[in-house]
């Protein structure tokens, strides 16, 4: 991680570059004062990136908005002493975490790369940020246009075009190193300047040339663009725009290189980052505290036809006991054995996809795949909201357009087309519903004509036509049941105790959205894979503390599986 944070300092240095690190959940983006603040200091060498930092200031502002507090403890669970940190502390914890954030991201997303983040068009922000560049530029001009010359400026910034260049080599570039420093040795051109006798143009010959040797294939035509460029300033300019993507690509070239040594390493890493923050945060597992207890307590509550059929379906997913009694002249009762820590963890694993962002913080242990999964949330309740509208209007066909599978393969497409971003929970999704619906009566009408049967009365037409429209209701029968059928996939796709033999059958009314539902489950089940993997010690811990505060109705020590 040494090396990767050398790297990473290197791609934002500056105030020339607005570089961040492009993911789901964001950072905190640079506010004016702060940027006119960095324009103020603008050749001054960072202390790390800008794609570090904002890094950096996401991890904060997600461990400040999930810090416990006392007044949300659960009752069953002590809370941790209050305990004073000191900025250090604080500081030194938020900098672990960030490492531990990046390290992440850059083993579970193949694509992670470093992007160019640039500032809003007409932005406070980016409307400050053009009018110091425009003034630093603009000063330089003047030292340049003065009689004679004054290049005390223009000198500095060659150091610095010589430290990127320096700063892009690889350790087996020692010739290139030497001759760079032989080059771009400023003593010697500050003596040339007083001189009287600087010639810019072979040093700006020098400096594309040595750009052109070093630069990925992708900015061969960036630097043929700088050759044609006039004049001094602008030609300066354009040379830091260049660098600093350059220094981007180095930087995505460095986390390619490193992905598979850090994800041999990856588990054992973040199990240690993640201790040594719960060392200094002891009351740090609140929120984890609490969706384990409420897992716990859904499949072993007692008189909930909920929770009952919670712990059935957990306890057909992990393969365990269900145990029947029966009493003389009644019918006999079948009752799920009490759910093993496993049976918990995976319920509470399958909760995540229904989860509240909005007012729920989420736990500690996945809040670095918070991201992941709220987006994989929004696409499975689009897949929903699809399944449902081609089992209504595929129902209302009956027998007739049921074994057509090229009617279905159209219907679906003429779906997916309407239906585009939108999901159950989507503004203004009534409106797109009655277009969907009235879309979805013609094309069944169409089918049954070119098949020669009857077509839908008038009434008919109608009923499908409301049924498709009251899908924007979350507590529509049809929608709770296809959500129903979803959640019980996805929490299939946790087993681990059996081997997977091929496809698995789909429930009925989800096989039209199989090819979108199964790279979902892949990805929920990698992801949890994962996370258990680094936090089973954890969870082991915090179940068995669930235990002793929920009590038997949860998880018995008997059935505990840690």
């Amino acid at each position: 991680m040494v090396f990767i944070q050398f790297q990473l300092s290197n791609v934002q240095k500056d105030g020339w570059s607005d570089g961040a690190i492009m993911s789901r959940d964001g950072g905190e983006r640079r506010g004016p004062a702060e940027e006119v603040d960095k324009e103020e200091h603008l050749r001054e060498r960072a202390d790390s990136s800008g794609s570090a930092m904002e890094v950096e200031g996401s991890v904060r502002k997600r461990v400040r908005q999930n810090t416990p507090s006392p007044q949300n403890s659960l009752s069953s669970i002590a809370s941790s002493p209050p305990r004073l940190v000191s900025v250090d502390e604080l500081m030194e914890t938020a900098h672990s975490m960030t490492n531990m954030a990046l390290a992440h991201e850059i083993v579970l997303n193949g694509d992670f790369q470093l992007q160019k983040k640039p500032p809003p068009e007409h932005s406070l922000e980016k409307h400050v940020s053009d009018i110091v560049r425009k003034a630093f530029w603009d000063c330089l001009q003047t030292q340049l246009d003065e009689d004679p010359p004054t290049y005390n400026h223009a000198i500095v910034l060659l150091g610095e075009i010589k430290e990127s260049l320096l700063l892009l080599l690889l350790p087996g570039h020692t010739r290139l190193r030497s001759v760079i420093e032989e080059a771009l040795d400023l003593q010697l051109i500050a003596q040339e300047a007083q001189n009287g006798a600087l010639d810019f143009p072979r040093l700006a010959t020098f400096i594309l040339d040595t750009m052109g040797s070093l630069c990925a294939p992708a900015r061969d035509d960036d630097i043929a663009r700088l050759r044609t460029v006039s004049g001094v300033v602008p030609l300066f300019r354009e040379i830091f725009q260049v660098l600093e993507l350059m220094k981007m690509d180095m930087a995505n070239f460095t986390i390619q290189s490193l992905r598979p040594h850090l994800q041999e390493q990856a588990i054992e890493y973040e199990r240690k980052k993640f201790q040594e923050f719960l060392n200094k945060q002891p009351n740090a597992l609140e929120f984890t505290t609490r969706w384990l207890t409420e897992a716990a307590q859904e499949l072993g509550g007692v008189g909930s036809e909920k929770t009952a059929a919670a712990a059935t379906a957990a306890a057909a997913t992990t393969g365990e006991r269900v145990a029947t009694s029966a009493v003389p002249g009644q019918e006999a009762i079948t009752t799920p054995a009490p759910p093993s820590a496993i049976a918990v963890l995976n319920h509470a694993y399958a909760t995540l996809l229904s989860w509240d962002h909005g007012s729920r913080s989420f736990p500690e242990t996945v809040l670095m795949d918070q991201a992941r999964l709220e987006d994989m949330q929004l696409r499975l309740w689009g897949l929903e909201l699809l399944a449902a509208v081609l089992l209504v209007t595929v129902g209302a066909g009956g027998t007739a357009v049921s074994g057509l599978s090229a009617f279905a393969g159209r219907l679906k497409s003429t779906a997916v087309a309407l239906l585009e971003g939108k999901h159950i929970r989507s503004p203004g999704i009534g409106d797109t519903l009655i277009s969907v619906s009235e879309q979805m009566a013609r094309e069944l009408q169409s089918c049954l004509s070119e098949h020669g049967f009857p077509p839908l009365s008038s009434e008919a037409e109608s009923f499908l036509i409301g049924q498709i429209c009251s899908l924007n209701s979350e507590e529509n029968a049809v929608i709770k049941l296809i959500e129903s059928r979803v959640r019980a996939v996805m929490l299939g796709t946790l087993v681990v105790n059996s081997p997977q033999r091929g496809p698995q059958p789909l429930p009925g009314g989800l096989s039209p959205i199989r090819a979108e539902l199964e790279p979902l489950q892949a990805t929920f089940a990698r992801l949890m894979a994962f996370n258990r993997a680094v936090f089973a010690p954890v969870y082991s811990d915090v179940l068995r503390r669930v235990h002793h505060g929920v009590g038997s109705a949860a998880t018995g020590p008997s059935s505990s599986k840690e």
